[in-house]
């Protein structure tokens, strides 16, 4: 049989994203060939479907390749697709991130199922490579796992505990980005808002921010991916107020906008926290602009509880939401509450993004006439600060950041025209 490169198929988050180009370097230096590995998510019971569909497709599609499953579903439910006829090796996610491993599939020499005690890993793994992204955004893994335990979710089963990458090994990363022609850096993890408090001094995530910018003058924009509002340091919050090179866009974990729902999901804050911060946020940066993750149907979620919901999409100006029709996972103590029916989780999901979709248009309309610093993801289409996608009707150097005026917007995407 002719040897070929192994394929990968990555499902889920960023996070996600970041470990599979970490893989194929891995597999790629063991001299790993003829194998499929797919990277799966555990965060809805829907994603672990579709990594069970995208499995058997795979094995239809190469059957005399190996099939490796690892990830985040790997890690909750092993026993899973340790039984499926399709699978060969099911991969740990702290497995997955050492070279050993993929040394070991590539000559045979390992065992069908390696998923060790995800509790007791204390550390990230080693930054086996500076980012990954299309060439003009880089993604940069700062923290890995979280110490909470939200009763909906089964993440923290599948990353572990909270861990940080230390501020030093973060700016080298990014000055070395940056002198690869990168224009814009994301910093991505888990629950980015604990970053440092394993650390000596027990930092904070606007600290990192700060030594950011101020230690890589040369990066011309750096975002925040999702983040909880109610952890935002006051270092952050100066970060917003005084440093135009962080974007104002800030992604939400939300997740309800009803008092008892939150303290039934055993978040940590409560409806006003969440409007409280979206008004200081916007007081100290104006031109700030939010997202949110907002879930739909959660156990005993009422009528006028969804309503709390709904509204607070307003009343935070929430413009891009993720919304999730509630999807019960085994294992968590949201599983064991009373259900609401699956009809109405799917009519308020929709209703939901009718909501969002309304805010993206009131936010586009409000754009015209504006001047703004977009960065080009490809000859034809960029994004502005505050992540709205941008379509140009000539060519603009991919990469690069053009200043440009908005003339108007089609349904999800700002119009520069005559350029």
């Amino acid at each position: 049989m002719t040897a070929k490169p192994p394929v990968f198929s990555n499902h889920g988050c960023r996070l996600n994203m970041y470990e599979t180009h970490a893989m194929q370097d891995l597999a790629g230096q063991a001299g790993l060939d003829n194998a499929v590995v797919i990277n799966t998510c555990a965060v809805t019971a829907e994603a672990v479907r579709k990594a069970r569909q995208d499995i058997r497709k795979h094995r239809r599609d190469n059957p005399n390749a190996r099939i490796i499953v690892t990830g985040c579903a790997a890690q909750t439910e092993p026993q899973t697709f340790a039984a499926m006829a399709e699978v060969d090796h099911v991969i740990g996610n702290t497995e997955k991130m050492q070279a050993s491993t993929w040394m070991g599939l590539s000559t045979g020499n390992t065992e069908p199922v390696q998923v060790d005690d995800i509790m007791s890993v204390t550390e990230t793994a080693g930054h086996l490579i500076d980012g990954f992204g299309t060439r003009s955004r880089a993604y940069v893994q700062v923290q890995n796992g979280c110490d909470h335990r939200c009763t909906f979710c089964i993440i923290p089963y599948g990353r572990g505990n909270s861990r940080s990458v230390p501020a030093g090994v973060v700016v080298d990363q990014i000055k070395r980005l940056v002198d690869g022609g990168y224009n814009e850096v994301v910093l991505t993890g888990v629950d980015l808002t604990s970053w440092g408090a394993d650390l000596p001094a027990t930092p904070k995530l606007g600290d990192l921010v700060l030594r950011i910018l101020k230690l890589v003058p040369d990066l011309p924009r750096l975002r925040i991916s999702s983040i909880d509002s109610i952890e935002v340091d006051d270092a952050l919050m100066q970060a917003i107020a005084t440093e135009p090179r962080l974007m104002p866009h800030l992604h939400l974990s939300l997740q309800a906008g009803d008092d008892m729902i939150l303290k039934r999901m055993k978040r940590r804050h409560l409806r006003d926290d969440a409007i409280a911060f979206c008004q200081e946020a916007r007081r100290l940066r104006p031109d700030m602009t939010f997202g949110a993750d907002i879930i739909a149907g959660f156990p005993t979620e009422t009528e006028e509880m969804f309503a709390n919901s709904l509204a607070l999409v307003a009343e935070c100006d929430l413009t891009w939401l993720h919304v999730f029709p509630y999807s019960a996972r085994a294992g968590t103590p949201a599983a064991k509450m009373p259900a609401v029916d699956g009809r109405i989780i799917k009519t308020r999901a929709a209703r939901l993004r009718a909501a969002g979709v309304a805010q993206v248009a009131q936010h586009l309309t409000a754009q015209r006439g504006k001047v703004h610093q977009i960065l080009m993801e490809t000859v034809r289409m960029g994004r502005t600060e505050q992540f709205a996608e941008v379509a140009f009707d000539a060519d603009q150097p991919e990469g690069q950041i053009v200043r440009a005026k908005i003339s108007g917007h089609s349904d999800a995407q700002l119009v520069v025209a005559g350029t």
